[in-house]
């Protein structure tokens, strides 16, 4: 799962208990039995029956948390009646559950996963630039090995519902057959405790994570478990499930993790236990005692909130927002369907003392009634119902609009047509208007993103002693296969200077994140002002530094990368009419020598005789017979020592 052993995984037992046995494979050794360092263990029953107090009070903290975050499940599986329903409200009654709210939160998660975000990671010196670059290439594919997509579109789904979403980066040993490799999860937050009132995860003295196993499972992994699982002390909230989840047969596995300070250092360390029995730590081993679970210090969860809210990790979300307006709308629109179905269905005023047989009567497949007596007018009276007025489904409607507006999900943003605009490029400048929310949210989810790839490169420094293959796409779209190791980017010795040690240099990386998949008005957007450029003569070589001088002003998305082209374009233009020049100057030299005419020929092939005010490569007659050795012309010694050779070449003696 997330820490390595001396020994690869069984690879006959089941996949889960292999994860279990590489857990635990440094704190115990072959036979099940405590290895002999854990015996003496920094970390033991003591110190964990003290994590467990810790972790109930951070449970008591984020108590009100856990249960919005299940109520707020339910509200998006509009399941939301059983939410509002009071305890003595009939069952049966009418409960309409429209789904205007979960409308919003997947137009949300739609635009999150159109502006699906890509690194491009910098180096901060020159001489780490190829190393950049190659980080660019394979953090992708690490990414894409870790199923990474849907793990972004899962923790989107959680965020806009929640309020805040969870990533956790870990090394985990069991991954390509024990060689081991990075490992990124959607981390649900009812089973993260840190401590209360903080806003940074990182600022937490302990972080637990907790979750259930199965008891034989964990029994296999962890002999010494045997005996010892039954009741926890540690209880994890459950979400309102329509299957019957039984956790009878499972426990509470803890990952705890807390820093120390060393040296002026961050340590990061990391215990797993279950009940009071230590499972494996990070400070009772001595390979880990001094060095922590990762160089980088930090706990390895990155929280990713949509609404800051002050005094919490935490935020709000969409059904935060809206769930208000959206159980207005369901109250109401059951009123109408109640006063609906009354009017709809016939009901009658009855006599106790009539002589109307009500069985018969109420059974519409009887032809004859029976009665007691004679029939008077008000044995049996229908009972008049009285329409609602337009007025309440205006009150809706108006909730509906309200909805939208606090969501930021109107119709003009999920493309619908509002004020007369039917043009397409007007419909399109419209959304793009009404996204500016979903961009704003995306850059928060970006951020998140940025603090994940840093994590990656920081477990490539620390883990990839050994070179790893990777497939990856050139900028041509050509496929190549490199190999990766960590030697360029650890710690470098600078050497010394004058009997003194310079100490290391350690290559630092800046990540810069990008959407991979723009939105179809963006694409659209990007294609036309290129379009733009074009006609403007942008790319026109000859017109580069105009076009340098305008891109200076503007501001766009890789506009770096335009600016780039042009100035290349331009160099490449300035070094052709020089070598072009070079080449009619010589022609010129043989042609007065042999009597031939090849400067006329390859100045033909080149553009004529223009000048360079003109813009088209080629030679005056000026510039050929200035190059072609005219008295007191300046002529360059290339020029010189090719005139001298021919003239060599070509003398009679």
């Amino acid at each position: 799962m997330r820490l390595f052993g001396r020994n690869k995984p069984n690879a006959e037992a089941p996949a889960a208990q292999r994860r279990f046995q590489a857990l635990g494979q440094r704190a115990i050794d072959g036979d099940g039995v405590l290895a002999p360092h854990a015996q003496k263990a920094a970390i033991g029953r003591g110190e964990v029956l003290k994590a467990v107090a810790t972790l109930n009070k951070y449970k008591e903290g984020k108590a009100n948390l856990e249960q919005k975050i299940i109520d707020n499940e339910q509200w998006y599986k509009l399941r939301h009646w059983e939410c509002m329903r009071k305890s003595n409200q009939q069952k049966d009654e009418v409960e309409p559950s429209s789904a205007w709210l979960f409308n919003s939160i997947a137009n949300k998660h739609a635009d999150a996963m159109d502006n699906y975000p890509s690194p491009n990671v910098l180096p901060r010196e020159e001489g780490d630039k190829g190393e950049a670059e190659m980080l660019t290439s394979i953090s992708p594919v690490i990414l894409d090995q870790n199923d990474f997509e849907e793990v972004y579109s899962d923790e989107q789904n959680y965020k806009l519902k929640t309020g805040c979403g969870a990533y956790g980066v870990f090394w985990d040993k069991t991954k390509l057959s024990g060689l081991g490799d990075i490992s990124i999860q959607k981390i649900d937050l009812i089973n993260l405790f840190w401590e209360p009132g903080i806003m940074d995860i990182q600022r937490s003295r302990n972080v637990f994570h907790v979750e259930l196993m199965d008891n034989d499972l964990l029994i296999a992994a962890y002999p010494q478990l045997a005996n010892q699982l039954g009741g926890s002390s540690v209880d994890v909230s459950r979400y309102v499930q329509d299957d019957t989840v039984s956790t009878e047969e499972k426990s509470a596995v803890v990952d705890w993790y807390y820093k120390r300070s060393a040296n002026g250092k961050t340590v990061l360390h990391y215990c797993k236990f279950v009940g009071d029995v230590v499972l494996f730590s990070t400070e009772n081993d001595p390979a880990f005692a001094t060095r922590g679970l990762y160089d980088h210090g930090l706990y390895p969860f990155i929280i990713d909130p949509l609404y800051k809210i002050e005094g919490t990790i935490a935020g709000f979300g969409f059904v935060d927002i809206s769930k208000d307006a959206q159980g207005y709308i369901d109250r109401g629109n059951q009123a109408i369907m109640k006063n609906m179905l009354s009017n709809t269905k016939p009901r009658y005023f009855v006599r106790t003392d009539g002589g109307v047989k009500e069985e018969e009567y109420a059974d519409m497949t009887k032809d004859f009634v029976h009665t007691d007596g004679n029939l008077g007018q008000d044995d049996i009276l229908p009972i008049q119902g009285k329409p609602l007025s337009e007025i309440y489904v205006q009150v809706i409607n108006n909730k509906i609009d309200e909805l939208k507006e606090t969501s930021g999900n109107r119709d003009v943003s999920t493309g619908g047509t509002t004020g007369g605009v039917t043009a397409a490029s007007g419909l399109a400048a419209m959304m793009e208007a009404g996204s500016k929310l979903s961009r704003d949210n995306n850059k928060g989810s970006y951020r998140a993103y940025k603090r994940i790839c840093e994590m990656i490169i920081e477990l490539i420094r620390q883990f990839y002693t050994l070179p790893r293959k990777f497939r990856i796409l050139g900028e041509d779209g050509t496929r190549r296969y490199i190999a990766y190791s960590n030697a360029n980017i650890r710690p470098q010795p600078q050497g010394e200077e004058f009997g003194r040690d310079l100490g290391y240099r350690l290559p630092l990386f800046d990540v810069e994140v990008t959407a991979q998949k723009q939105s179809p008005y963006s694409k659209m957007a990007q294609n036309e002002l290129a379009l733009q450029f074009y006609k403007s003569g942008f790319f026109n070589p000859q017109l580069a530094d105009q076009a340098l001088a305008c891109l200076d002003m503007m501001d766009f998305d890789r506009k770096h990368f335009i600016m780039q082209k042009i100035q290349q374009n331009g160099t490449m233009y300035h070094q052709l009419l020089a070598t072009q020049r070079q080449v009619v100057a010589l022609a010129a030299l043989l042609d007065k020598q042999n009597g031939t005419r090849y400067a006329e020929k390859f100045a033909a092939q080149m553009g004529g005789q223009p000048t360079v005010q003109g813009g088209a490569p080629g030679a005056s007659l000026e510039d050929v017979e200035a190059l072609g050795g005219k008295e007191g012309a300046k002529e360059s010694h290339v020029t010189k020592n090719v005139r001298e050779r021919v003239a060599e070449s070509t003398s009679p003696t």
